[in-house]
């Protein structure tokens, strides 16, 4: 079973969109188009990702045990 993720498309009072990903908080970003938006908050998912796992390499030096899945089989 393959995990997906729902993004969510506002558009900006400014111009083009915001987008977020709704189940991980802090995943926003935005474009000129739903394409470029698209890109950019996965991208941002990404930056998040990386950001939380270099958190989780600190609290494993000071004992706690981490695991890695794949978030595949989710749903």
């Amino acid at each position: 079973m393959e995990t997906k993720l729902t993004i969510l498309y506002l558009p900006a009072e400014e111009g083009g969109f915001t987008a977020s990903i709704v189940e991980v908080p802090g995943a926003i970003s935005e474009g000129d188009t739903i394409e470029e938006a698209r890109e950019m908050v996965l991208d941002a998912l990404n930056e998040l990702t990386l950001a939380r796992r270099e958190l989780a390499a600190t609290a494993v030096q000071q004992g706690a045990t981490v695991e890695y899945v794949s978030a595949v089989g989710f749903s």
